[in-house]
């Protein structure tokens, strides 16, 4: 947005089009009455200011927030990335079946434990909660032996897994074994995790996928998260998870691994 609106200061002809599907909804309504056109070629217009307060407020909006606060001031809260984190952990001290908190801040981390050499990282809150099945979950897929004793179990649902300040805290394990969708968010979040980790991320996928087959249960939302889901799959090396896309036109959830 900010590039946009610079090389309308500047009288630099932008694609007009691209332009206005950026706008928040209230300009997009309007965008007559503050901008005028004047097409020069192909997909490219120089865009007059017909409404100088009204474009000032747009600057104001499309500038990074300085924090949460301030984004929230804008209109959107999630322009910016919390100060603070929450995780849950399951890990070998706990008393009960309880899961412990690790709190991490911008220039700290407060938990109460000592962390395992190794942590498997569950998407979904049914399957965390379910951690014991899925460290033998885990175990089976990997061939070797996952306990808690060894391995701690975390919840990293909704990409919280992919913010800078947890996966900085995720270099402290050894290894990190990611247990999510199987599907085209699943495969993003451990492409971000891999980018971020390196060799020390794993995810964690049958050996042979055919078993599996008959719980590809969910309808891509659409074309794109399909196709999209074949080729973060190819890209990372999954070939047999891309092939069994094809083969079912479907997306595995988490919870199946728990039909058991």
């Amino acid at each position: 947005m900010n590039d946009y609106l610079e090389k309308i200061l500047r009288g630099k002809p932008i694609n007009y089009e691209a332009f206005l599907k950026k706008l928040p909804e209230a300009f997009r309504r309007r965008h007559k009455e503050v901008f005028a056109t004047e097409k020069v070629q192909t997909n490219r217009w120089i865009v007059r200011v017909l409404d100088e307060a009204a474009f000032a407020e747009l600057k104001n909006l499309a500038e990074a927030p300085a924090s949460r606060i301030d984004a929230a001031k804008k209109g959107d809260s999630h322009r910016h990335g919390t100060e603070v984190s929450f995780l849950l952990v399951y890990h070998q001290g706990l008393a009960s079946s309880r899961p412990d908190v690790v709190v991490i801040g911008t220039e700290s981390v407060d938990m109460g434990f000592r962390r395992a050499r190794s942590v498997l990282v569950v998407e979904n809150e049914r399957n965390f909660y379910q951690y014991s099945q899925m460290l033998d979950f885990a175990s089976e897929a990997l061939g070797r032996r996952l306990q808690l004793a060894d391995c701690d179990v975390l919840l990293g649902g909704g990409n919280r897994v992919t913010r800078g300040a947890i996966l900085d805290w995720l270099t402290g394990y050894e290894e990190v074994f990611c247990a999510f969708d199987y599907d085209a968010g699943g495969l993003q979040m451990f492409s971000t995790i891999a980018a971020s980790l390196g060799d020390k991320a794993t995810f964690v996928q049958p050996p042979d996928w055919q078993p599996w087959l008959g719980r590809f249960r969910k309808l891509p939302d659409t074309t794109e998260r399909f196709t999209r889901a074949i080729s973060l799959a190819e890209g990372l090396g999954f070939v047999p998870l891309a092939e069994a896309f094809r083969a079912t036109g479907k997306f595995m959830e988490q919870e199946m691994i728990l039909d058991d």
